[in-house]
């Protein structure tokens, strides 16, 4: 098949790139190796930090995209020595609020701003109700263009005509290779490698390399098919992971509402004039499949367990996760930490939308993880841990508290003896993303080992990452949504007319 540009890739970058470029008048095919589209995008929480929006100028929040470009490294400050793209940094900054719009007149509805520290300005925009509307939205917009769309059709390897890159080779799932031809760009938005234990223990660590991924389909296809063609990998270190609660085995009214415009705006009407009361239990039925509980519960005395009752004291908590039985543990913590996680600073995870959910929105919305007991037996029960292995655990831990406290004579965290007692979970380590993407420049085309640009090649999103550093609430959402249009667009216009008319039906 013969197309003017092929999109490897159906989540968000992916389909941002088939509209571009399908909206600039060409013949577009979009290849997804899953039955269904939304890649990690569909899995995210949803949110996307920009400034000049909409919403923020109905606050009176006067902000801008060099403000959002200063805020950025704030929130790596860890990374400090590692060199950030600035150059494709500013692109995203720049081209945040226009994308932003662009993806309300597709019928996306975002609630907010939110305050997101160390940002100057409130830029978390969080959509509703989930971030399955990106996919729904942006695959009707697609259609409705004419973008072909195939699905069951998993990329193996590009082709070339000399050097230059003239399509696709994929494997269907009736087991055949087909082909698929650009006259214009290929654009590779097949996500990160967070799903690859081969790519996460080559670059990043063994480690990590069993830490199952929020996506396990999100395997690196296109950074392997572009590094077979002289294509080099940035940050492939870098990696988001951590601790999760487990998401309820049944989906939430709220979870099932259609993401159509007039439901949605009506949605956010009610939250943005609801008392905050109400809002809290809303908001936390739309993140159930996204709460990441904070460090500060270990720090202040709570602690893991495994569902043999034995205790992990691993300071890489999610690393040790996977040598657990079922790969689970559960958070115990005593009535006098318990208290201490009821206010701020001291909340149980982040949730976005309400900034912060604490104990008392666990008890009221997560019935399903949320565990109490008067004695520690009793906890052991509910949880299903043998009590004596249980309890034998915790005195040991007060015990080897006792001593160091002695030893130090610091004062040591409340070691467990105030009931009632509390479990959280079970709680399982995934890894929600991986930052290794190939190197790009400011068109989005992917370049070789002398940084030259492979003729014909772009990548968007994870895989097109370039060494940008996302970290924050809301800037992968936004380099997907951002770079995949900008490499659809670019990868459009290599196509002129005479070479429509010219090439092969």
């Amino acid at each position: 098949m013969v197309a003017d540009v092929v999109v490897v890739g159906g989540g968000g970058s992916g389909l941002a790139a088939a509209i571009e470029a399908a909206s600039l008048g060409r013949e577009v095919v979009l290849l997804e190796k899953n039955h269904e589209l939304g890649g990690t995008t569909a899995k995210s929480i949803g949110s996307i930090s920009a400034s000049a929006t909409p919403h923020q100028i109905r606050k009176g929040i006067k902000d801008s995209p060099r403000e959002h470009f200063e805020d950025m490294p704030k929130f790596h400050d860890k990374l400090a020595e590692r060199p950030d793209n600035q150059a494709l940094r500013r692109i995203l900054t720049e081209n945040l609020p226009e994308t932003f719009r662009w993806l309300m007149s597709m019928g996306v509805e975002f609630m907010g701003p939110m305050p997101e520290p160390p940002h100057r300005k409130m830029r978390m925009h969080n959509v509703l109700p989930n971030s399955q509307a990106y996919i729904y939205h942006l695959e009707r917009s697609a259609r409705r263009i004419g973008v072909a769309i195939h699905t069951d059709v998993r990329a193996r390897r590009l082709l070339r005509d000399g050097e230059r890159v003239v399509g696709v080779l994929c494997s269907t799932k009736a087991g055949g290779d087909r082909e698929f031809l650009a006259r214009g760009g290929v654009v590779l938005a097949s996500g990160d490698y967070a799903g690859s234990p081969e790519l996460k223990a080559k670059y990043i660590s063994e480690a990590l390399a069993r830490i199952e991924a929020i996506n396990p389909t999100s395997t690196g296809d296109g950074q392997v098919m572009a590094m077979e063609l002289g294509a080099r990998i940035l940050n492939g270190d870098l990696s988001h992971y951590g601790i999760r609660f487990l998401p309820p085995s049944r989906r939430s009214l709220v979870q099932l509402l259609p993401p159509s415009r007039l439901l949605m705006r009506l949605a956010n009407l009610f939250l943005e004039h609801l008392p905050a009361a109400l809002i809290r239990p809303c908001i936390m039925s739309f993140l159930t499949t996204v709460l990441v509980p904070s460090p500060k519960l270990f720090r202040e005395g709570a602690v893991l367990v495994n569902k043999c009752g034995e205790l992990i004291e691993a300071e890489e908590k999610a690393l040790a996760l996977p040598d657990q039985p079922d790969q689970i543990a559960y958070i115990v913590l005593d009535g006098a930490t318990a208290k201490k996680f009821s206010a701020w600073p001291h909340y149980i995870s982040t949730a976005p939308g309400i900034a912060y959910a604490y104990m008392a929105d666990y008890r009221r919305k997560r019935r399903d993880i949320f565990h109490e007991a008067q004695s520690l037996a009793l906890l052991a029960l509910k949880i299903g841990a043998p009590p004596a292995t249980f309890e034998e655990s915790i005195v040991r831990y007060r015990e080897r508290l006792r001593r160091e406290s002695r030893a130090t004579g610091k004062s040591a965290p409340p070691p467990l003896e105030t009931p009632p007692f509390y479990a959280l979970g079970p709680v399982k380590a995934f890894v929600n993303f991986t930052d290794g993407g190939l190197a790009v420049n400011e068109d989005l085309q992917v370049l070789n080992s002398e940084s030259q640009p492979i003729p014909g090649l772009f990548a968007a999103g994870s895989t097109g990452q370039g060494g940008v550093i996302l970290d924050g609430h809301g800037h992968h959402l936004g380099w997907a949504f951002t770079s995949g249009r900008i490499a659809g667009r670019n990868a459009a216009f290599l196509v002129t007319s005479e070479d429509a008319a010219q090439a092969p039906a």
